[in-house]
């Protein structure tokens, strides 16, 4: 067995021009590649180092680096770094931005290593470059893209916000004028959902379609409905606890606009006389990829919850189908202590209790 293994490694130990196999090897390599000895001198250089630099074998062969090119690599600290190499340590993407003479303006990416041998009278470095100056020039186009885009969604929010104001603000002139009382209603409950789709949007800053974090937006959210519909005219608390999660800008528009319809729900209808300690709780569970949505109030509470729901009003339709957007069930609790609104989402992963 060891006379088989050593006849196959023979002609690689007992190759005379070795060198000159390194030499090929070098060549072969398609980016760039210095081998420099230990004082950083020139050993050899590649055939694709010559033509991505336009220099020619008698300027480069047995020249210090730092000469080369004009002097472009005479970088105290590439030198540092270079000198400083060790048997554990390299260089990794070192980034270099020159004008070279005959190329202009270029981004070199170094790679470095240094070659140890047996006898340890010497060692070589390794030192290879990667032209990234395409690479750069292209990141920089999609962060002024990104940038540009950033720009027109802020005006186009700008504008959608503007446009919601003034379609809000008709509905409510058109309530005040109109005779028939049904009309009026109808009028001003469009008047408080325009409201609230605005209050939803002026929460949803342009994010490059990162996650958006649910008890910020949530809080925010209701900070301006309180702002909006309570204010200082009835004393009734609205306060919000989220648990840490996101939420896509997709399912937190449709999430913010159940918040809105259930605290709207329970302005309206909880409290018909004056609660010293009238209050309405926002609750935001995640559990996962299950998460629970609950509004709840200590108001009068329905007499029977069910019939409600049947009735198919216009503010339980839309619960209704925002949920069913978001894969989610209701149930409605309701008694003399007040009434809680549960929107669900459950997996098969987890049981609808690890998020209650």
């Amino acid at each position: 067995m060891l006379t088989s293994t050593l006849s196959q490694d023979a002609p690689f130990v007992d190759i005379p021009d070795g060198i000159t196999l390194a030499h090929a090897i070098v060549d072969t390599v398609r980016d760039p590649l210095l081998v420099l000895d230990q004082d950083l001198r020139i050993v050899a250089a590649s055939r694709s180092f010559y033509q991505t630099f336009r220099l020619v074998r008698e300027t480069v062969r047995g020249r210090l680096l730092y000469e080369i090119d004009g002097g472009q690599w005479n970088i105290p600290e590439l030198r540092a770094l270079l000198e400083a190499i060790t048997k554990e340590s390299t260089i990794e993407g070192y980034e270099v931005a020159r004008e070279f003479p005959a190329i202009g303006q270029s981004i070199m990416l170094l790679n470095a290593r240094k070659v140890f041998y047996e006898k340890g009278t010497h060692a070589t470095v390794l030192l290879a470059f990667e032209d990234i100056t395409a690479r750069r020039a292209i990141e920089r186009r999609v962060q002024e893209l990104l940038q540009e885009k950033d720009m027109l969604l802020e005006e186009m929010q700008h504008r959608v916000a503007n446009s919601l104001q003034i379609i809000a603000s008709i509905l409510l002139i058109k309530a005040r004028t109109v005779q028939s009382e049904e009309t009026r209603l109808q009028l001003e409950d469009a008047h408080q959902r325009v409201l609230s789709v605005a209050a939803v949007q002026q929460h949803l800053r342009p994010t490059r379609g990162e996650p958006i974090e649910m008890g910020k937006y949530l809080s925010k959210l209701c900070e301006t409905l309180a702002e909006s519909m309570i204010g200082d005219s009835r004393p009734i608390s609205l306060k919000v606890h989220a648990d840490a999660g996101t939420a896509l800008s997709r399912q937190a528009v449709s999430l913010g606009l159940l918040v809105t319809e259930l605290v709207m729900n329970a302005l309206k209808h909880a409290f018909p006389g004056d609660k010293q300690d009238a209050a309405i709780a926002v609750s935001y569970k995640v559990a996962e990829t299950d998460w629970q949505l609950t509004v709840s109030d200590n108001g009068s509470g329905k007499p029977n919850p069910s019939i409600e729901q049947t009735k198919g009003g216009l503010g339980t339709s839309l619960i209704q189908a925002l949920a069913k957007q978001l894969d989610a069930r209701v149930d409605t609790a309701s008694d003399s202590h007040g009434t809680t609104v549960s929107i669900t989402r459950a997996t098969f992963k987890s049981q609808v209790s690890a998020v209650q």
